[in-house]
């Protein structure tokens, strides 16, 4: 028969229970006791000098666990790995999950002992914990373990000490005289957090396990179900980050003490990070792009009471704080208009800055725990000497707007950069190209060398690929992340309209200070994230875009309002990448763009206007490379004219334009798309003579084989860069030609105007004689659609702009201009181009309408001829110092005072407005009549005239008088 078990005192089951949980004992440990277990020993003698029992119980728990966690133990447990199983229960204390180990306590023990416990006594404990947890994961990846030091962090600041203890830690907000932006990032205690991540990161600081190594090595021989498995991976530890770490603020947030150092620890991370904002990032000095990205989701989590489809709160944001706040280092940072001199200027004059600024207040508490309303961070100040206290959502509205600029904004442009350029900035296909180039050279002269190169570029095409990878995974794999920064990004343009009175057009001519003194990358931040959403599956899915749309045809064609010429063009970008059939838009022939574009009313009766405006203003960058930037903006822009030109209103919305500024904005813009024209396609006939030059020498393989390795090399990177050159400018060239012949069908006037009709004559005629003259055998290529070079439907489009323009043409100046062309003009070209027409099977219409427009233009030579030869020698006096031909009308220029013709002054003021002969400025309306001169080249006209037809009379005369006296003599024989 079995013994029974001895019963046991409550107290003593009390004990043995506590022992377990706590792991602790009052009493020296049996030989064989778990040896976790520590033994008190001052605890004890403290508790026996008090004639009390040894046991543990609810009376002494407080005591024991706070003399645990304070106590030396050499054998002991940490406090962060000893305290974690009595928050999370049961835990493997060798790696965080499962095994065994103290059972856990029951429901609510620990929160009533925190809570009861003096905080005097528990700080050390919790900032030793808080020690603890930074540390076990400052060198933790995304693929690390970081979420139970997670959840214990947020355990601990729900607890009222420990929300206090956290902000009065030395290591809240690091001092010293070397802190910087990476020091706070890797000594505070929420740095670390912050910086766990996918992305890459400097040697240094790099983070384990290695994402780029474990989920994308040799990524493309990888299946597409392994890539995807490890994006979803990636994309829910990192949304799990930010989800507990944007608990964690606004659990202290809720508390009005700690509150200011929460907004405190914010604004220094991104004070000392202002940096990021450069094209290169100093990474020892920077915190990582990793913890900007991640602060990135948690500030638009904090934002997301107030980014309401109706922004409903917009009123709540001060725009004061840009000028008022010291909190942010705002008032340095490049703005919209205004010169910092302007704006310091104003901020000195205003007296609104010395109201009372802090509109809105209102509980934080009720904001964070109902998620809703605005409140402030303090009293408004009793005077203008006072620091400036906001309301919440200014406070968080701004810091957001940073944060995003340095971090989510940044990373956006470094994944562009990277899918670019390799470092140094070199072009990636073009790496893989010299790989290609450098393993076929390896098969026909092998050398040690050239094979350890190529394994280095292998290397390095590898470790861009995982990099690559990471970002996608954290990045582009995560459309809520995108999708919430486009909603505050929403809230941002809305918001900035309102400060110019609201989305009314047109624009005000003067610019309110409010809105030209906002930092620039407000709204550049804006246009780059739509650009890149718009290149992202179903990013743009549920977007609401009208706000966008009407922002961008606001201020696209204001200089007024938007100094930057490169933001506007942006914004042209944005539209580029919404165009219905658009090559980059993932939306791609959308309803929801087609309407932006066809049914949007601003849209309807600015967009064509703004975009021609821009096409001209995009000519004077003011920056070093705006020659080249030039062609880039506007291939944008002429992608989005063709397409709005296919669209009735659009193009009716054209038409009128083009007559209401026949020589105001259209003109120019006439000008810069023949100049572009002229340059584009005589650069690339060029480069594709040179071409053929390095194709012979490459193809003689018996003298090509002879040469150096390093020379074929580098030969042949030429022959590659030959290439994309002459593709990228054919394919400009091409977009402008297709440009003049579909504009030219409807709109006539502006071609045939006196300072541009022996312009444009010139131009068609040169692109006549290129593909049709004697050298256009020249030309040939072996594959000329590799290199968007069409011949044929060249000629077609240049032939449609010359019927185009004859058609229109009602004083029949045009075939006078086009003959008096002595660069270009053969009356043989319109034969020999009338010829290939037929044989290429052209409309038989045109090309009758053509061969006259030529017979005309021969005509009109020989005319010309006569009457040159009818002038004789013209006095250097009439003649225009510019062009040596004869003036019609003459005018002085103001400055110089020189006279010139004015239909060449003119044509030379449409791309430059200075004079020539001095560079003062100089517009057409500037311009002095020179009548008396005028008077006396018409009356050298007449007389020219007059003694000519006298001469001709005499002559007649004389011929008839030699007749009459032949025939008298022959009648005399």
């Amino acid at each position: 028969m079995a013994t029974p078990k001895p019963q046991r005192s409550p107290e003593e089951v009390e004990d043995i229970i506590l022992r377990k949980i706590l792991l602790v004992t009052l009493a020296t440990p049996a030989h064989g006791a778990d040896p976790r277990i520590i033994y008190l020993e001052m605890t004890a003698a403290e508790i026996l000098s008090e004639g009390k029992d040894l046991r543990l119980n609810r009376d002494v728990v407080e005591r024991v666990l706070i003399d645990r966690l304070s106590g030396e133990f050499p054998d002991a447990e940490a406090p962060f790995a000893y305290l974690l199983p009595l928050i999370f229960g049961a835990v493997d204390r060798n790696g965080f999950g499962g095994g065994g180990g103290s059972q856990p306590p029951p429901a609510g023990f620990l929160d009533e002992l925190f809570s009861e416990a003096d905080f005097d006594s528990l700080d050390p404990i919790f900032k030793g914990l808080y020690e603890d947890l930074r540390g076990h994961v400052i060198k933790l990846s995304a693929l690390g373990n970081f979420q139970q030091p997670l959840a214990a962090l947020l355990y601990l600041v729900k607890l009222p000490a420990g929300a206090k203890s956290l902000v009065n830690h030395p290591w809240w907000i690091p001092k010293g005289a070397y802190l910087n932006g990476r020091v706070i990032e890797m000594t505070s205690i929420l740095g670390p957090f912050f910086h766990v991540s996918a992305l890459p990161d400097h040697t240094i600081f790099k983070s384990e396990p290695d994402v780029g190594q474990h989920c994308f090595s040799e990524a493309s021989t990888r299946r597409p179900a392994d890539l995807l498995s490890s994006f979803t991976t990636i994309k829910t530890v990192m949304n799990n980050l930010y989800e507990g770490l944007s608990e964690v603020l606004l659990t202290l947030l809720k508390h009005a003490d700690i509150r200011e150092h929460v907004l405190q620890y914010l604004a220094e991370v991104i004070n000392r990070n202002a940096s990021r904002a450069h094209i290169q990032v100093d990474p020892i000095s920077c915190a990582s792009s990793g913890m900007f990205v991640s602060l990135s989701a948690v500030m638009l989590r904090l934002c997301e009471p107030f980014l309401d489809p109706h922004c409903s709160k917009i009123d709540k944001i001060d725009p004061g704080y840009v000028f008022y706040c010291n909190r942010l280092d705002l008032r340095g940072l490049t703005a919209l208009h205004a010169s910092s001199e302007e704006v310091a200027e104003w901020i000195k004059n205003d007296s609104s800055g010395k109201a009372d600024i802090n509109s809105g207040s209102g509980d934080i508490e009720n904001r964070v725990v109902q998620s809703q309303g605005a409140s402030s961070s303090g009293a408004k100040p009793a005077s203008s000497g006072d620091k400036a206290s906001y309301a919440f959502i200014s406070e968080c509205f701004f810091m957001t707007a940073r944060v995003l600029n340095l971090g989510m904004l940044k990373a956006f442009s470094d994944f562009k950069h990277l899918v670019q350029f390799s470092w140094p900035f070199k072009d990636i296909s073009r790496s893989e190209d010299t790989l290609s180039t450098l393993k076929a050279l390896q098969e026909q002269s092998p050398s040690p060398q050239m094979q350890m190169d190529i394994a280095r570029l292998e290397k390095e095409l590898e470790l861009y690929s995982q990099e690559k990878l990471c970002y996608e995974a954290q990045l582009l794999r995560d459309p809520t992340l995108i999708k919430q920064g486009l909603s505050f990004y929403r809230l941002m343009v809305v918001w900035l309209v309102s400060l110019v009175g609201g989305f009314k057009m047109p624009l005000s001519s003067t610019c309110p200070m409010e809105f030209s003194s906002m930092p620039e990358h407000f709204a550049e931040d804006a246009m780059e994230l739509l650009i890149f959403a718009s290149r992202v599956p179903k990013a743009l899915d549920g977007v609401i875009l009208d706000d966008f749309m009407n922002f961008i045809i606001m201020f696209m064609g204001s200089p007024t309002h938007i100094r930057n010429p490169y933001l506007r063009a942006k914004m042209v970008e944005v539209l580029n990448c919404w165009m219905p059939r658009g090559s980059c838009c993932i939306c791609s022939g959308s309803s929801a763009t087609t309407s932006l574009f066809e049914g949007h009313q601003l849209a309807l009766k600015y967009l064509v206007r703004n975009l021609l405006k821009l096409y001209v203003d995009i000519e004077f960058t003011g920056s070093h490379t705006q020659f080249y930037d030039k062609f880039n903006i506007r291939h944008n822009i002429a992608e989005l004219l063709e397409y709005l030109w296919q669209v009735p209103s659009h193009r009716n919305a054209w038409r009128q334009i083009a007559k209401e500024e026949e020589k105001g904005v259209y003109l120019n813009f006439l000008n810069f798309l023949i100049n572009d024209s002229i340059y584009l396609l005589d650069e690339s006939l060029n480069k594709i003579l040179e071409l053929k030059e390095l194709e012979a020498e490459m193809s003689n393989t018996v003298e090509w084989e002879r040469r150096p390795a390093q020379e074929r090399q580098e030969r042949t990177r030429l022959f590659h860069s030959q290439e994309n050159i002459i593709r990228i400018d054919m394919k400009l060239a091409n977009e402008d030609v297709s440009m003049l012949a579909f504009t030219s069908e409807q709109i006539t006037v502006p071609f045939l105007l006196p300072e541009m009709v022996e312009r444009v004559a010139s131009m068609l005629n040169y692109f006549l004689l290129q593909l049709v003259g004697p050298q256009r055998k020249s030309l040939t290529l072996k594959d000329p659609e590799k290199y968007e070079f069409r011949p044929k439907q060249l000629l077609k489009q240049i032939v449609q702009i010359y019927v185009h323009l004859a058609r229109g043409d009602k004083e029949n100046i045009f075939p006078t201009a086009i003959s008096k062309d002595g660069r270009s003009y053969n009356e043989q070209l319109f034969s020999a181009a009338a010829d290939v027409l037929r044989r290429i099977g052209e409309d038989g219409r045109i090309i009758h309408e053509f061969v006259e427009l030529g017979a005309k233009a021969k005509v009109a030579a020989i005319e010309e001829m006569d009457s040159e030869a009818a002038l004789g020698e013209v006095p250097d006096e009439f003649l225009d110092p510019i062009q040596y031909t004869l003036m019609k009308d003459p005018v002085i220029l103001p400055s110089s005072r020189i006279t010139v013709d004015r239909p060449v002054i003119q044509r030379h003021l449409l791309s430059d407005s200075t004079d020539p002969f001095n560079r003062s400025h100089l517009t057409s309306d500037m311009l002095i009549p020179d009548v008396e001169l005028k008077a006396r080249i018409e009356e050298f006209i007449r007389s020219q005239h007059l003694k000519r037809h006298s001469s001709d009379d005499f002559s007649m005369q004389s011929s008839k008088a030699s007749m009459q006296t032949t025939a008298g003599d022959m009648l005399i024989d």
